[in-house]
């Protein structure tokens, strides 16, 4: 007990609070790898680290000098090889609340009819089961992807949609990008996910919903065209056999944008 009082004596706040950041970035950094090929580099290189200090102590010279030499190389290799995950990561700050635009591009009213619009061209797509992918754009510009599709800027609206998803449409095979209540392109490509357990069975639409949201905080949606199945993607996730009120909610809780916040881009035009 005396031992464990005097350690709290020498330990002063400021350690605490260093210790629980660190930790907390550590644990940040965990989950952001966890599932993607980064989770396998990062144990490679806890096998070289480890290696290296076990041949320096055991005084095997040669191998010690090359492990050194591997990982003085490693340092300037890993910007390369986890450029996804940096790029994540750095996105995932700068989504902080003083960024925050969603709510400079939706007003309640423009959510509502969107939503309203979105949903009543779903539920048409799933019983013609004509296959659909639908990214929603929030706080992370895809600017990148939108140009890479066919401009419309036109307002969302049921008809709207399921026209560029009828079969016979030269633009169905390809993404629809809405930002605010407006469709800014259609025929978009999307980078496809990466994920090595993915479920053979999920054709290129989920995979391209699952790519893009790994790159940025979209929502998408995905009518599975052989199934009618709606699945939705959020933050690398999949989330399958959503029934419409299910989507609704998911839809309400992703996108919609909090009354009463005022972003920094509704501050700095004011």
């Amino acid at each position: 007990m005396d031992q464990f009082m005097q350690v709290l004596k020498v330990v002063s706040w400021r350690s605490i609070l260093d210790i629980t950041i660190v930790t907390y970035v550590f644990y940040k950094a965990i989950v952001l790898i966890r599932g993607t090929r980064a989770e396998q580099l990062v144990k490679g290189l806890a096998v070289l680290l480890i290696a290296t200090v076990v041949s320096g102590q055991t005084g095997l010279v040669v191998i010690h000098w090359l492990l050194r030499q591997v990982m003085t190389l490693g340092l300037v290799a890993i910007p390369i090889v986890f450029q996804p995950e940096l790029r994540r990561a750095l996105e995932s700050l700068g989504r902080g609340k003083i960024f925050t635009r969603t709510s400079a591009i939706y007003g309640d009213i423009d959510f509502d009819q969107m939503l309203e619009e979105l949903i009543k061209a779903i539920q048409v797509i799933v019983k013609k089961k004509l296959g659909a992918l639908i990214v929603i754009e929030r706080e992370t510009g895809l600017k990148e992807f939108i140009e890479t599709g066919i401009s419309i800027d036109g307002q969302v609206s049921a008809e709207l949609i399921i026209n560029i998803f009828l079969s016979h449409s030269p633009l169905h095979d390809g993404a629809v990008i809405i930002r605010g209540n407006r469709i800014m392109a259609a025929g978009c490509y999307l980078p496809l996910t990466e994920n090595p357990n993915l479920s053979k069975e999920l054709g290129t639409r989920h995979r391209a919903a699952l790519g893009v949201s790994e790159q940025s905080d979209a929502v998408g949606i995905i009518v599975s065209e052989e199934t009618g199945v709606v699945s939705l993607t959020n933050n690398g996730k999949l989330t399958r056999y959503l029934d419409e009120k299910t989507l609704k909610q998911m839809l309400l809780s992703l996108v919609k944008p909090p009354a009463s916040t005022l972003s920094f881009w509704q501050w700095r035009s004011s």
